[in-house]
């Protein structure tokens, strides 16, 4: 027996198992889960410009969709997942909600930008101001500021009139922007935002305060709710089906493969954990058709272990050594695991450039999980499997599930 060859291949199976064993429970608790799984709710937005006028375009509906996130971010609640689709629609998929009214609520009021005087009382809104009449300007000192373009300059010149040596402050929503003092009567029809703001910090406010000033008009199309205990009692069922497939499956690859059906049970379990580590880097949300993409990708990779075997199987019914026979399998498998992945990859792409929501999460997982695999099943149970036939252990064809009375001389 070659004892360098049996100690990096134990050296290799201790390393993956602890890595996997000690880094998994983390990993389970701290994927993101979506609503089918966790509960909560799905709105699906039709926006329309506020007036009836012209179209929305992509610009005002990407502001809105950001106006949406920062207000459900403003409520404590963590992560939305909040996208555009189409021309003028926007899907809402909010996760661990309690109080769905309220939530909902929120999102279909519109961004609104306020003058305050110093008891609070408000003296301007956002129909007082000309839709779309922020723009970015810059002071004596080069710095950047919003400027607002009001309707009547004679309402302007009353209320700052009225609130000479005191404050009007300025407030999108119940956020404070700027609280500048009145020094003299401005009859003007333009206002100003200044303060220690960036180019950045400027532009994303004279977008938020245009989009206030001319809110698009959401009306839902379709919504879902999912409530907590039935999300969990998903997520519950889910994880038990998909821990019995596997279960069965390395059952079933060190029935029928003995000793490298050992090494492609722990290739796979590689896999799996390889699959969530890439999922929690990526801050991935798994939903239900996530899973069922998952539970698909094991079922491939398992296949691209069958087909390896099997090519071994028959160089060895051949009458080739276990060395010769490992090495021509695994070469003339390749081929075909690998045109089948790749296919399969390229199906995936289309569905994900073509589908929406729940179609694309599918794909995405789907192509990660066949990536995974390429990498776990393909080189790493390769490299296992050659380590293991040079150290000597593997001396008969029978570890391999051949019978020596199927083996034919060369």
């Amino acid at each position: 027996m070659n004892g360098k060859r049996m100690l990096a291949f134990i050296l290799l199976v201790v390393l993956s198992l602890g890595a996997v064993g000690a880094t998994s429970p983390m990993l389970a608790n701290n994927l993101r889960l979506g609503l089918d799984l966790k509960g909560g709710f799905e709105i699906l937005y039709e926006a329309s410009p506020i007036d009836g006028g012209e179209k929305v375009d992509k610009s005002s509906l990407l502001e809105t969709a950001r106006s949406l996130e920062k207000r459900v971010n403003a409520q404590g609640i963590a992560e939305p997942e909040i996208t555009t689709e189409g021309t003028n629609r926007i899907r809402v998929r909010i996760a661990g909600v309690t109080d769905e009214d309220k939530v909902r609520e929120m999102l279909k009021k519109p961004a609104d930008l306020t003058f305050r005087g110093p008891d609070g009382k408000v003296e301007m809104r956002g129909d007082d101001f000309v839709p779309g009449g922020a723009s970015i300007q810059y002071d004596q000192t080069n710095r950047p500021m919003v400027q607002i373009k009001l309707k009547s300059a004679e309402k302007f010149g009353e209320i700052t009139g009225r609130l000479v040596g005191q404050t009007l402050s300025i407030y999108l929503d119940e956020r404070l922007l700027s609280s500048p003092r009145v020094n003299t009567v401005i009859n003007s029809d333009t206002a100003v935002i200044e303060g220690s703001y960036t180019y950045p910090e400027v532009k994303e406010l004279a977008d938020t305060i245009n989009l206030g000033a001319l809110p698009l008009k959401l009306q839902e199309k379709y919504t879902q709710s999912v409530g907590a205990s039935l999300g969990q009692k998903s997520l519950e069922e889910t994880v038990y089906a998909g821990a019995l497939a596997s279960a069965i499956i390395l059952l079933f690859m060190l029935v029928m493969y003995r000793m490298p059906g050992l090494v492609a049970s722990i290739a796979i379990i590689v896999y799996i954990w390889l699959l969530l580590v890439v999922f929690w880097l990526m801050n991935a949300t798994l939903t239900l058709p996530g899973i069922a993409a998952f539970v698909l990708g094991i079922g491939m990779a398992v296949d691209a272990n069958i087909i390896t075997y099997e090519r071994i199987k028959e160089e060895l019914r051949n009458g080739k050594s276990i060395l010769s026979a490992v090495r021509s399998g695994s070469k003339s498998s390749f081929r075909t695991v690998m045109d089948a992945n790749l296919t399969t990859i390229i199906a995936a792409a289309v569905l994900y450039f073509l589908g929406t929501g729940a179609i694309q999460g599918f794909a995405l997982t789907l192509i990660f999980s066949i990536l995974v695999s390429l990498f776990t099943n393909i080189f790493f149970s390769r490299i296992l499997l050659q380590q293991l036939v040079r150290s000597n252990v593997i001396k008969k064809a029978s570890y391999f599930g051949v019978k020596e009375a199927d083996i034919r001389a060369l």
